[in-house]
């Protein structure tokens, strides 16, 4: 495979390979977040995901802004209340997108390398 077909192969996986998800999926804190609103299946406040993960109040909103930006959560205020829910079908979305691109890509590279020119 030469420079130029791998470029072709990979350019879908560039586009889905976002450092904003994956800076909001690497922290530990944030995937407990997480879970726990997915897991929840409605809209919880700040308190609530709090309480249900055992973290801490005070860093939990933080989180909560950047797995938004992230396009995981969404939030809904009413009054002085802060409700987050997962982005389910985004998730889902994005996930099956990155894998379909990867399989995409990674068959028609095994195949030209064959001969072990990157020792695959």
């Amino acid at each position: 495979m030469t420079a130029r077909q791998a470029f072709a192969c990979t350019k879908p996986v560039d586009d889905l390979l976002d450092p904003a998800l994956f800076k909001a999926l690497g922290d530990p804190t944030r995937i407990k977040l997480l879970s726990c609103i997915i897991k929840c299946g409605r809209p919880c406040s700040v308190g609530e995901i709090a309480a249900c993960c055992a973290v801490d109040l005070s860093v939990v909103s933080r989180h909560l802004a950047v797995l938004a930006r992230a396009g995981l959560a969404e939030s809904s205020k009413s009054g002085r209340t802060v409700r987050y829910g997962a982005r389910h079908a985004h998730l889902c979305q994005t996930l099956r997108a990155l894998a379909d691109a990867v399989e995409e890509c990674v068959p028609s590279r095994l195949a030209a390398c064959e001969g072990g020119c990157c020792g695959c």
